[in-house]
């Protein structure tokens, strides 16, 4: 028997039903546009800040939501149809302020399918940013090594990405007067936000690693078989995010610069796999790296 709405998101508000009560099984565009009003509106209510940019902050990289000033934050249990978050070093909290000289909206903590969410869900925060005003993204995650040049700790831009979790979160109605059909995923990473993002790490003298992430739905960690087919397929890291809202943000026209860190190296001919303590662990290690890199992209962006 499926769960009333008000187990899984906040103030009791079923986003998967539609002004004419459309089940669940048949979204409608004019659904999925309330739902974001919606959830908009009580932002409003709250503060009236425009963010410039928006960040998805993920495992074990939310302390850097800590910095922004002038912060406003509002859990996700407080805005209608906002999924929330109930994996480990997610606050399921979105904090609008300023960092590092811009007006910034950063999810604190995502969403994930393991959890029981769809592509849809775990990307509508993002739709809702972007509704607030952020026309640029930069999404972070923690993620498995699978190129063995890297290293537990490093830190990867996202040149790509690979989706092998079998879902899209564009899958229904499209309202094709506002945003495309078949949006092209070339260059879903910005190349202009990508070389920023290189001159600034070698500025601040951060090595960063470049690749392909690929994304699985979890929440089991891959076999040791899985891992040589989606090296083979050219992924150099895998994680359990992310590829959704790159995805809605470049269908809803915004721009995105990927940044992973490596929290663990999943290479299938070792004898052991880190835990999920060990992956949180190493991005707090990393956390103070990772939040220079951000607060100085920032500006260039």
């Amino acid at each position: 028997m499926e769960q009333p709405a008000e187990d899984a998101y906040g103030r009791g508000y079923d986003s998967r039903m539609s002004d004419t009560n459309t089940p669940a099984s048949a979204p409608t565009v004019s659904s999925n546009a309330r739902a974001v009003t919606l959830a908009v509106q009580a932002v409003r209510r709250v503060t009236d800040i425009v963010p410039e940019l928006a960040l998805v902050l993920g495992s074990g990289l939310g302390p850097l939501a800590e910095e922004i000033e002038n912060a406003t934050a509002i859990g996700y249990a407080d805005l209608p149809g906002m999924p929330v978050s109930t994996a480990p070093g997610h606050a399921g909290r979105l904090v609008l302020g300023e960092l590092a000289g811009r007006t910034v909206v950063a999810m604190q903590g995502r969403v994930h399918p393991y959890e029981g969410f769809s592509a849809q869900e775990c990307s509508f925060p993002v739709a809702v940013m972007q509704a607030l005003g952020a026309t640029g993204l930069i999404v972070t995650n923690a993620c498995g090594g699978l190129n063995p040049a890297f290293e537990a700790g490093d830190l990867m831009l996202q040149l790509d990405y690979i989706n092998a979790t079998g879902q899209n979160p564009l899958i229904g109605p499209n309202d094709d007067a506002k945003h495309p059909r078949f949006p092209v995923m070339f260059d879903c990473y910005d190349p202009d936000y990508l070389r920023a993002a290189r001159r600034v790490a070698m500025a601040e003298g951060v090595l960063v690693r470049e690749g392909v992430y690929l994304a699985i739905t979890g929440p089991s960690y891959a076999s040791r078989a899985e891992l040589r087919a989606f090296r083979a397929l050219g992924a150099d890291a895998i994680g359990m995010s992310t590829v959704f809202e790159v995805i809605r943000a470049r269908h809803l026209g915004m721009r995105v610069l990927g940044i992973s860190t490596v929290t663990d190296m999943a290479l299938p001919d070792r004898d052991e796999h880190a835990t999920g303590d060990e992956v949180l662990a190493v991005a707090a290690r990393t956390g103070a790296t990772f939040r220079r890199l951000v607060r100085a992209v920032l500006p260039e962006l």
